[in-house]
């Protein structure tokens, strides 16, 4: 009887890439943007912003108990939130409009998975070696002294790293120095230390192992792209009408041989694992490392750069037809792009004049329903508000109350005789207002009359308002 034949696995093990290194102006502009996006990211928390002797005096920060986001001068309120949306929306038109002009080089460049695994693969280049090292020791079955000692050097750095990204992070919600006293002390809430855990886990893990399967399979913006992108769109690529067919054999005149000699520089050095000489491709992160390889590579065998550069499909479709290729920024400034920069600009705009615009006192009221109104002794006409007083200066600020709309009509305010309240500094104060109207000049049944309740900074005479109704009966 002779055995079935065994179906064959649909799992393929991941194949570990360890990149070459590369230097040329795409890798500088990396390490460029990686320092300076890590040095905002774990810097931020301890810049000190003066805003008086009642307000928190760190420049960034999202104060979740007290319900506010500083941002240096800035002063975000819980009601104010339309300002987040509005930078969340420009986030969004921006990653649009980069897009559609670069392809995917937010990814590439700025992505904060690309940047710490950057930083990882850093980091593993100065313990284990460059490439070649790094193969050699991954292939080695062995587990001597010298490969154990080389992987927990490297480890124990990835896990500092990530530790200092999970520290950085929650450093943001509060007071930075206060609470790494806390945190090394062991005075710190619970969830700082279980967030710190978490986001020195996945730092550890997505940096250090799972690098680019991140960007493959778990990141959906790959598979958005191509509705940003078009035949304009400036993306890496391989001329192939310059490089085929490739091959190792010497240049002459009469070689057919192209200009890509097959030396897979540019796989070598890709952090995605592909060659670009295939085409455009999903995995493509357009870091155009495989760029300064290629241009490296052609200087040294007297050839022109640019084997593979940025290009437009319509470029090559005309360079292989023999014409010149467009224009740049005829790539760029075209309606799509445009229309994103119109866009992202109009939000920005409106979110810049509502900024100027807001004033630094407000109010919100809200009719006690229950009852409606009360009939006092002598028959004149009460009705409740629970006015909300919002002092956004950083001092205390003396606020009077008046009532706008029947002259009949008189404010009084809880447990203050003069109409006046104190509200403290960065506040939201909750004031109980009352609205009385005499007998004789109360409305009648069922009828209801439109108020204005205004409130003015006695300090500097600033006014504000909020409409509201007043409602009662007559005799």
């Amino acid at each position: 009887m002779s055995e079935s034949t065994p179906e064959p696995s649909l799992y393929a093990a991941r194949e570990p890439i360890f990149p070459r290194r590369v230097s040329g102006t795409f890798r500088n502009l990396k390490w460029f943007i990686m320092a300076v996006t890590l040095g905002i990211y774990y810097l931020t928390p301890w810049i000190r912003w003066d805003r008086g002797p009642s307000l928190p005096d760190q420049a960034v920060l999202l104060d979740m108990a007290n319900r506010r986001f500083y941002f240096f001068w800035i002063e975000i309120w819980p009601h104010e939130f339309y300002f987040v949306a509005g930078l969340l929306i420009m986030a969004g038109l921006g990653l649009f409009l980069f897009t559609s002009a670069l392809g995917r080089v937010w990814c590439g460049y700025a992505c904060p998975q690309t940047v710490w695994t950057d930083l990882f693969i850093l980091v593993e280049r100065w313990i284990e070696g460059d490439r070649n090292a790094r193969l050699r020791l991954h292939r080695q079955k062995k587990l001597d002294f010298r490969k154990a000692r080389l992987r927990v050097t490297k480890w124990t750095a990835w896990l500092l790293i990530g530790l200092a990204t999970g520290g950085a992070w929650i450093f943001y919600f509060a007071d930075a120095p206060t609470l790494l006293r806390d945190l090394v002390t062991g005075n710190a809430h619970p969830i700082a230390y279980t967030t710190m855990a978490v986001l020195t886990f996945t730092t550890f893990f997505f940096g250090g192992f799972a690098r680019e399967q991140i960007c493959i399979y778990a990141c959906p913006w790959p598979r958005i792209q191509a509705a940003m992108m078009d035949e304009d769109t400036l993306v890496v690529g391989y001329r192939e009408w310059r490089g085929e067919p490739r091959g190792k054999g010497k240049r002459t005149e009469d070689s057919e041989l192209g200009d890509c000699i097959d030396c897979m520089a540019c796989v070598n050095v890709c952090p995605v694992g592909i060659d670009i000489r295939d085409g455009q491709q999903l995995e493509c992160i357009t870091c155009a490392l495989c760029i300064d390889a290629c241009d490296d590579m052609m200087e040294k065998i007297g050839k022109p750069r640019g084997l593979i550069d940025y290009m437009a499909l319509k470029d090559e479709e005309a360079e292989r037809a023999g014409h010149p290729p467009k224009n740049i920024w005829k790539h760029i400034l075209r309606p799509r792009t445009i229309m994103y920069t119109s866009l992202w600009s109009l939000v920005g705009f409106a979110l810049l004049f509502a900024l100027f615009i807001r004033s630094d006192i407000d109010l919100t009221v809200a009719p006690v329903r229950n009852p409606t109104f009360v009939t006092l002794s002598d028959g004149s006409i009460r009705n409740t508000y629970d006015v909300r007083l919002r002092n956004k200066h950083g001092e205390e600020r003396p606020f009077q109350l008046s009532v706008v709309g029947d002259p009949a009509m008189r404010i009084e305010l809880e447990g203050l005789p003069d109409n006046k309240v104190a509200v403290p500094a960065d506040t939201a104060f909750l004031q109980r207002v009352y609205i009385v109207t005499p007998k004789d000049a109360a409305p009648s049944q069922a009828a209801s009359t439109d108020v204005r309740i205004w409130v003015e900074d006695q300090s500097n005479g600033e006014r504000a308002y909020k409409d509201t109704t007043f409602n009662g009966r007559g005799n």
